[in-house]
């Protein structure tokens, strides 16, 4: 029986709100950095096209929605392979660090928001896209991302009528 995943953290940072994931996965941090890095991995669990013409500080990021839907610009803010990479996402701040751990690694997903309002909606995404990416790099399938649904009631029930005043898109 597969263990049940642990819901994300909400904390006060500054003027904002941390989310914060933590997974224990089976890979080492260099399989784990492939999946944060290159474009066929990502796109096995990122929830947008990321355009990069190369991985360092300063390069410029484009996000782009599958659908066409939308597209954005962020930035690379930090980047020390195979340990942190961080980005500017729209407006929020993500930090992925790795750590070696025994038999695997440690991921570390940290994404610093400035509404409290959408916490819980973000935290369902980000919880999505850690259960698809670990997927991912296991070689199973991918868990559709229509349960971010069932994962949504969670983070509300866990966080708060304040931190779900941003819903899910329609």
């Amino acid at each position: 029986m597969k263990e049940a995943k642990v819901l994300g953290e909400l904390e006060r940072a500054g003027e904002g709100w941390e989310l914060r994931f933590t997974r224990r996965l089976k890979h080492s941090p260099e399989r784990v950095w492939k999946a944060l890095t290159e474009p066929e991995e990502l796109k096995k669990w990122f929830p947008d096209t990321i355009v990069v013409s190369e991985w360092r500080v300063g390069a410029r990021l484009e996000f782009r929605h599958e659908e066409g839907l939308y597209a954005f610009d962020g930035e690379v803010l930090a980047f020390d392979p195979p340990r942190v990479l961080e980005i500017r996402w729209g407006t929020d701040r993500v930090r992925f660090e790795v750590e070696p751990a025994a038999g695997g690694s440690v991921l570390t997903l940290t994404d610093t928001i400035d509404e409290r309002g959408k916490a819980s909606r973000d935290a369902e995404g980000w919880h999505v896209c850690l259960d698809r990416l670990e997927a991912a790099i296991d070689g199973a399938p991918a868990p559709d991302m229509a349960t971010w649904k069932a994962v949504n009631r969670d983070y509300v029930e866990k966080f708060g009528p304040e931190a779900s005043t941003i819903g899910p898109p329609s």
